[in-house]
């Protein structure tokens, strides 16, 4: 099953047009991303990459900017896997805003790698098997 996780635009995020700055909306999406970790894994992701020593950097990124975030919204980010392989997976989000309109779409690949050796390496056992349950909801 998909996740959702909700945040708001922080002032913070915004530019004199008064809408999120495009790379904030990367680091909002690399937040959600952080968070869905103990939804889909049951696991934090600072304890997978400071205790397990395992980490999925983003290789590949595509994005498409529907409307814009502004301030003060709340946006709720809709995650789910969409493909995963022996070492990659791809991450898909879409967000909307508290109206639900469709603001950004993403899809994601990542790859899992060693933190102290930043290798390549198999997605362990478990996390396989959880990330392979979240998938998108029909």
């Amino acid at each position: 099953m998909a996740v959702q996780v909700k945040r708001g635009v922080d002032f913070p995020m915004v530019d004199l047009a008064n809408i999120a700055y495009y790379p904030r909306i990367f680091d909002l999406a690399h937040r959600f991303f952080e968070d869905a970790w103990t939804h889909i894994c049951d696991v934090r992701y600072a304890d997978l990459l400071l205790i397990r020593k395992t980490g999925f950097p983003v290789v590949h990124v595509e994005s498409d900017f529907h409307a814009p975030l502004r301030y003060g919204d709340t946006i709720t980010a809709t995650i789910w896997i969409d493909a995963i392989g022996e070492s990659s997976c791809t991450w898909c989000y879409e967000f909307h805003n508290q109206d639900r309109e469709l603001l950004w779409t993403s899809s994601q690949v990542t790859v899992c790698v060693n933190m102290d050796s930043m290798k390549r390496q198999s997605i362990p056992e478990d996390l396989r098997q959880a990330l392979s349950n979240c998938k998108r909801d029909e």
